[in-house]
């Protein structure tokens, strides 16, 4: 039987919302700014496959496939597959002179970390935390940053 997960993340941060759009559309450049981000190869139009890496010593393979790009609502939401099945999105929402940024991910393993997250719930909840600790750190880092060139 799969291991579900649901993560849901909400930062609010001093940065531009179609700049921060910007950056989170452009999967090709995400190992730029998110370390956990190992390697992209763009398949097509916002359609890739993906390496992630955190804490803990396990490449995930997962294809992005879009499913929703909507830079007025600001909204964008890939489907995953590979070692997780399921989707991940990214709703960004001006508030007050700062931006919500709402991450949201329901997913469910497969292949070999089916049995692994079976045994390692909490720490795969971990690992994931620093994944996204450090993708708030370098979206501010990278949407802050001035222009080059």
């Amino acid at each position: 039987m799969a291991t579900s997960y649901c993560f849901e993340e909400r930062w609010l941060l001093p940065i531009d919302r179609q700049a921060t759009y910007d950056v989170l559309a452009d999967l090709e450049h995400y190992p730029e700014w998110w370390p956990q981000i190992k390697a992209v190869a763009k398949l097509g139009e916002d359609h890739a496959l993906v390496v992630c890496r955190s804490v803990l010593p396990m490449n995930l393979h997962l294809e992005l496939r879009p499913v929703t790009r909507d830079p007025q609502r600001g909204r964008l939401e890939v489907s995953i597959d590979g070692d997780l099945l399921g989707f991940s999105r990214f709703t960004l929402t001006s508030t007050g002179g700062a931006l919500d940024v709402h991450y949201e991910q329901e997913v469910v393993t497969r292949g070999w970390l089916l049995e692994a997250s079976r045994w390692l719930r909490p720490v795969v909840r971990a690992n994931h935390s620093v994944m996204m600790r450090s993708a708030q750190r370098g979206l501010r880092a990278r949407v802050s940053a001035p222009a080059s060139g």
